[in-house]
């Protein structure tokens, strides 16, 4: 009998452990190579993990909503003596997560999460994990309160079992707060502490109303948004392009295109490829702040706002854009945003952009002024192609003439970017718009 040891796979570098929501496979269950043996979320990414081998489940060794260190055996696998070369435990941790399906909106570095890492590399503080930290901030619990939780996770960590177990009997049993300090230090805590008892207090609504329970994504989605402002000082600049010559131009080319590449041509890789010109002109739009330094990014990463079937937005990004041709570009755009609408984005889809795009105008609007994806210090937002009459310049003199007209928006990171360079470039950008030449070729 040969057992393979299924582990806990990674999912990024900032990931220290995941939750199991559910098993598919109890013991004596048959599982073949690749077949999804169980369901894992973190605080970025909900993921299903695939089996190493072919066999029986021989031993399960977490329950469902355990929360589990990666590179932990989380199960054992009878192979009957068909030992794979994925057997070992080491072989799985990078290449498991091409297996993994992304939900999570926006990669966003959760920067206390590295502090604490730091001080725990050279103290006696214990490390708390993103999902940990995340839910402290929600439920507001101060660090010093955090740190007094007992935590039953390895080397005493507190697991996300061990905080809400204290929210439970916090709220149960508020009064008892006050008693639980043993010695005089804490006593400071006490008139920090009393005010989330007002917190915790029902809310009772007037009125015929609905309640709905924000789903997990959903919850993630607002931290992300309340972070990104309280870490960027956002100002968003507007302007509006002609854009009658690029939609003649792939009015006039879609079909060929697609008949030739197999690929619809979308507005998208035109936005794209016009924003990489501009970047390249003024790369400082290409950075991101780290306390007092400017980190200028040469890859250009363009990630690109993509609705999903629950109505969450998600940010694929285009590795190394400037790379890339028309055509490489409308391959990437469809591809990523057809894994994104039929959840099967990898995790590093979506990590690693350097510059947001996203398209309002999908939904009808005509402007709009988007949220800085951290760590990024500027995003662009294009709205919807209107047809409009507007006063154009001849050499017969001015005309009143019926032009494809459209407003953008920068929203950038005001620490960095001056209103100067903002504007400079966006206007950047809807002038490459604006002189699309109508004869190129694709």
């Amino acid at each position: 009998m040969s057992m393979v040891d299924l582990i806990m796979p990674k999912l990024g570098e900032s990931i220290m452990e995941a939750t199991i929501l559910k098993w598919h496979k109890k013991p004596g269950d048959k599982v073949a190579h690749d077949e999804t043996v169980l369901d894992i979320a973190t605080d970025k990414v909900d993921s299903e993990v695939p089996s190493t081998a072919e066999g029986i489940i021989a031993e399960i060794l977490f329950k469902e909503n355990d929360v589990v260190p990666i590179g932990t055996v989380i199960a054992k696998i009878d192979t009957g003596g068909k030992v794979e070369q994925t057997t070992g435990i080491k072989e799985p941790l990078p290449s498991s997560s091409q297996y993994e399906e992304a939900n999570v909106v926006e990669e966003v570095p959760y920067q206390p999460e590295e502090k604490k890492s730091m001080s725990n590399a050279g103290s006696g503080i214990r490390f708390y994990s993103p999902l940990v930290l995340n839910i402290a901030a929600s439920e507001r619990i101060s660090m010093s309160e955090l740190e007094h939780i007992e935590g039953t996770g390895q080397d005493g960590r507190v697991s996300k079992k061990d905080i809400m177990s204290y929210l439970e009997n916090r709220k149960n049993a508020p009064q008892q707060k006050q008693a639980e300090p043993a010695h005089t230090t804490e006593v400071h805590e006490l008139p920090a502490q009393t005010p989330k008892q007002e917190f915790q207090a029902p809310t009772v609504y007037s009125g015929n109303v609905e309640i709905i329970e924000m789903d997990r994504m959903r919850k993630m989605i607002a931290k992300h948004m309340i972070d990104s402002k309280n870490t960027s000082a956002h100002v968003t600049s507007f302007t509006e392009c002609d854009v009658t010559n690029l939609v003649q131009w792939r009015e006039k080319v879609k079909k060929d295109f697609e008949k030739r590449e197999g690929e619809k041509l979308t507005y998208t890789p035109l936005f794209v490829e016009a924003i990489i010109k501009c970047i390249k002109k003024y790369p400082l739009i290409n950075s991101s702040v780290d306390g007092d330094r400017i980190i200028v990014k040469k890859d250009i990463n363009i990630g690109m706002a993509t609705a999903m079937p629950t109505g969450n937005l998600i940010v694929p990004v285009i590795k190394n854009a400037d790379q890339l041709n028309l055509t490489g570009l409308a391959k990437q755009v469809n591809g990523l945003a057809n894994s994104a609408r039929n959840n099967k984005l990898k995790p590093d889809d979506t990590a690693g952009g350097t510059f947001t795009l996203t398209n309002v105008g999908t939904f009808g609007s005509l402007m709009g002024t988007p949220i800085i994806n951290q760590p990024q210090v500027a995003i662009m937002a294009v709205g919807a192609i209107k047809k409009r009459p507007v006063v154009i310049e001849t050499e017969q003199g001015d005309s009143i003439a019926i032009r494809h007209m459209m407003f953008i928006s920068l929203s950038y990171d005001h620490r960095i970017i001056d209103g100067a360079l903002g504007s400079t470039f966006l206007n950047a950008v809807a002038k490459e718009l604006e002189n699309f030449d109508g004869k190129r070729s694709f």
